[in-house]
């Protein structure tokens, strides 16, 4: 009889691989006694049995079933098979229609011409051994969170041979991580643009990979280069798919770890403001992320919102020019906008404005510390906002803390928990939301002296503004908005740090 044979081992470990090897032995061993012709022998290494998807050897096993290469599958114990009870009757039933015989031999058991109970009985012991495995995983891996280890490889840091948690600094690679900060922070530099500098300087990834986007992405929202080791931020709610699910804030495991800081927290926090912004304006405004140019990314159309692009003509003399891309790419239908603003001029319009700020320094920052003041006269009352937003906070933490005792002494179940700190969670979620802006409003009070030094001491800097890089221009200019009349109004970044929304000057230019 022609018959295939299938077996998996779920991990790759040298343990796992050895009885794969013993696995094939044994089925070679199987055919010669029984004087069947091996087919062939379809073997799935380091492969989970809960999901058939992931399992190509399987997968090929049932296609060569349709053709009809051979006429029973044989496999050692059910579990090899299958740990879902689902996709295991699925596969049987598949190849039943087929006429094919399916042995498990530890079982000692057929399908052709048997009844389902049986099987169904020895898929749901399969089924709930691979639950016990999760929960032993997950159990393992919580003990790890609480504890402050750090499993994976991370980019800038070594593991120490013989303790695999324990992490030491890499000099050289920490070096690259703070590389990449500035790229991002100060450069003006996008991911994408960063991972092509790091692949052009022969650079590699941990895993000895070519740089990308999302490669330098992991570096910039990893909080344990701050010094900050957090876990639990994800578990898998279904062993079966593999699903997983975000874990409130409040549920993480937290652990400081000085000895490992490669970067500022101030750094971190100021590259997810500007990730957010930057995806934001990329879901909203469909505006991408550019410091190719003087100008790039900063002139904004004031009809449509769309930025202005850069357009170079040579007729005897280059002409540069900048114009609505939403107009010139999209047609008059998108937007009306057909001024056309001329770098030459727009840079003298650039230092014309620069030099109205110096002169009227004083009473712009008079202007600046009133309107701050205004809108923030609640200093004394943001700091007893926030120690009330702390007490009520630690309040309901406790609250929070009593149920789940609760639960853990049986007094209540799992359902009851769930319903009673769910309206829990969201509170916390709004008091710590609550506690973020009041802690940034009273950070903004109590640097703004010194964000309008840096703002004018820059401004002082500069010798001439086509000299400048677009980086450069941005810590200065928010942005630069163009009307259908050709009026030009200038941001100053300073009134978005402050949280202001308005400028200060106006410059009109007609073009």
């Amino acid at each position: 009889m022609n018959i295939a044979a299938y077996c998996r081992v779920s991990t790759d470990k040298s343990d796992q691989l050895n009885s794969l090897e013993a696995q094939k032995k044994f089925f070679a061993e199987y055919t010669q006694k029984n004087g069947h012709n091996l087919v062939r022998l379809y073997a799935d290494e380091g492969i989970s049995g809960t999901k058939i998807k992931n399992r190509k050897e399987f997968l090929g096993l049932m296609r060569d079933a349709q053709q009809g290469l051979f006429d029973m599958v044989v496999v050692k114990d059910i579990s090899r098979f299958a740990r879902n009870t689902v996709d295991l009757l699925q596969s049987i039933r598949a190849l039943k229609t087929l006429g094919i015989e399916t042995t498990f031999l530890t079982a000692n058991m057929t399908v052709l011409g048997q009844s389902e109970f049986v099987l169904t009985i020895f898929g749901a012991l399969a089924q709930e051994e691979s639950a016990n495995t999760s929960k032993r995983v997950k159990f393992g891996k919580k003990i790890n969170a609480e504890k402050g280890r750090v499993p994976n490889i991370v980019y800038g840091y070594n593991k120490t041979i013989g303790d695999y948690f324990h992490l030491t600094i890499n000099k050289e690679e920490a070096e690259i991580v703070r590389q990449i900060y500035d790229w991002y922070l100060n450069g003006g530099c996008g991911a994408a643009k960063i991972a092509g500098m790091l692949n052009d300087r022969g650079l590699r990834t941990k895993r000895n990979c070519s740089w990308s986007q999302n490669a330098v992405c992991r570096i910039l929202t990893n909080e344990l280069y701050t010094g900050k080791i957090i876990n639990g931020k994800q578990e898998v709610s279904d062993f079966l798919t593999g699903t997983r699910v975000q874990k409130n804030k409040s549920e993480w495991f937290v652990t400081e770890r000085p000895e490992l800081k490669i970067i500022e927290s101030e750094q971190f926090d100021k590259a997810q403001e500007i990730l957010h912004k930057r995806h934001s304006s990329f879901c909203i405004k469909h505006e991408r992320q550019s410091n190719k140019h003087l100008f790039s990314t900063l002139i904004k159309c004031k009809e449509c919102g769309w930025s202005f692009r850069r357009t170079v003509r040579t007729y005897k003399n280059t002409y540069i020019r900048w114009v609505c891309s939403g107009h010139n790419g999209k047609g008059a239908d998108s937007c009306k906008n057909t001024v056309t603003v001329g770098e030459d001029e727009l840079i003298q319009a650039l230092e014309e404005y620069f030099a109205k700020l110096l002169k009227e320094k004083k009473n712009i920052i008079r202007y600046i510390v009133e309107k701050f003041i205004k809108i923030y006269n609640s200093k004394n009352d943001n700091k007893n906002y926030e120690k009330e937003l702390n007490a009520q906070l630690a309040k309901i933490k406790n609250i929070r803390q009593k149920y789940i005792s609760m639960y853990m002494d049986d007094f209540i179940s799992r359902e009851e928990l769930n319903q009673k700190i769910s309206s829990i969670k969201l509170e916390m979620e709004r008091l710590e939301n609550e506690q973020k802006i009041v802690q940034y409003n009273l950070d903004k009070g109590g640097r703004l002296e010194e964000i309008i030094k840096e703002t004018f001491q820059s401004v002082e800097d500069i010798t001439l503004v086509r000299d400048m890089t677009n980086a450069q221009l941005k810590k200065i200019i928010q942005k630069i908005e163009v009307d259908q009349e050709g009026n030009i109004d200038i941001y100053l970044r300073l009134f978005e740090d402050l949280g202001l929304e308005e400028n200060v000057l106006v410059c009109d230019n007609s073009t």
